[in-house]
């Protein structure tokens, strides 16, 4: 696989990275498939038999990804110190922060989450890879503790997406949402339950147009004009998009089990991002996964972008549907365009 990161060698002895605490929020005002069709010329059928979705959440008016991404993370840290893992600023060396909707263009917004946690002067930054973001996150969470940077990170993946959606769009208005999802991370043994598998990850930039916001990036600033209508906003080629998901996330998968020396018979749970219900089940298919092993909270949560992944694993650890022991698969596609899947071995975890 072009761009793949599978087969790069961990340095020998480096230590693995382990989930020990997990943390999820959402704005507190679901909006309904019947909210929507009050502007959209769609109807509730039609929007749940072609996504899955019922209803999802929206930030308020004034609400950033930073304060997603601070209520999440607190949330995590408070479940690291369940678990009997120190919760407190000594306790964490690195913030990473998976967001594509920053609070500003400059600075990145990892740092002030950082702050606001009290987390004081630990390193903190942004990673961008979109609907992906939790993944390349994981990856790059585990680099800083494999390579002794830090010995404890929390990572947060938040979107405030729908700032970025045409609310008038019946393709995109009735698929994106808001939320964050958290996870804190410390140095440990690769065979003990929460240590992370190798994380696959590619890339494919000659199709950056099938997903992409064309307007307020540098390309359109440096040619001195004005954003033009409609650019400031999300356009995505759907059934493109569609096609090529299902390929890579299966590829990536069948690749994170291989590289964790599992069977896809031996996956108790498959966590994928809630994209649409349509592209998680053909996946799940292709990987021959039964339904019975699939996670799922696209129908109430919608497509939050990086923060679905730890949206979905909170959601599923506090309502029992996953649970310390399960082989658990991680796979991702979105804008870049990006992909990804990992393996983990589910700890005794409860969300914060």
């Amino acid at each position: 696989m072009n761009g793949s990161l599978e087969g790069v060698a961990v340095p020998g002895g480096a230590p693995a990275s382990v989930i020990v605490g997990i943390g999820a929020y959402v704005p507190p005002n679901p909006v309904t498939n019947h909210d929507l069709t009050a502007r959209l010329d769609t109807s509730d059928e039609w929007i749940r038999t072609r996504t899955g979705i019922s209803s999802r959440h929206m930030v308020l008016p004034g609400q950033a990804t930073s304060d997603l991404a601070v209520e999440a993370g607190r949330r995590a840290l408070e479940s690291a110190g369940q678990s009997g893992e120190p919760g407190h600023a000594e306790g964490v060396d690195a913030v990473v922060l998976a967001t594509t909707t920053p609070d500003r263009a400059c600075p990145a917004t990892a740092p002030e989450v950082a702050s606001r946690l009290g987390l004081g002067t630990v390193a903190a930054f942004d990673v961008s890879a979109v609907c992906s973001g939790f993944l390349y996150g994981l990856a790059t969470a585990a680099g800083l503790i494999a390579a002794g940077t830090a010995g404890r990170v929390l990572l947060i993946a938040a979107d405030a997406f729908t700032t970025l959606v045409d609310p008038h769009d019946r393709a995109t208005a009735v698929i994106f949402a808001d939320g964050a999802g958290a996870v804190v991370l410390r140095a440990g043994e690769p065979d003990e339950p929460g240590a992370v598998g190798r994380v696959v990850l590619g890339s494919d930039g000659s199709l950056s147009g099938l997903l992409q916001v064309p307007g307020g990036g540098s390309r359109q600033r440096s040619l001195g004009e004005p954003v033009k209508p409609g650019d400031e906003f999300l356009r995505m080629a759907g059934r493109d998009t569609y096609r090529h998901a299902v390929g890579r996330m299966a590829e990536a998968s069948r690749q994170a089990v291989q590289a964790a020396g599992w069977g896809l018979a031996d996956i108790d749970r498959l966590a994928a991002h809630q994209a649409n219900a349509r592209i998680l089940a053909t996946v799940a298919d292709d990987l021959g996964i039964p339904e019975d092993r699939r996670l799922s909270n696209i129908a109430h949560n919608g497509n939050t972008v990086a923060a679905s992944i730890p949206l979905l694993l909170a959601d599923a650890t506090a309502d029992g549907s996953l649970a310390a022991g399960h082989r658990v698969l991680l796979t991702a596609f979105g804008a870049g365009l990006a992909w990804g899947a990992a393996t983990v071995l589910w700890p005794d975890v409860k969300p914060g």
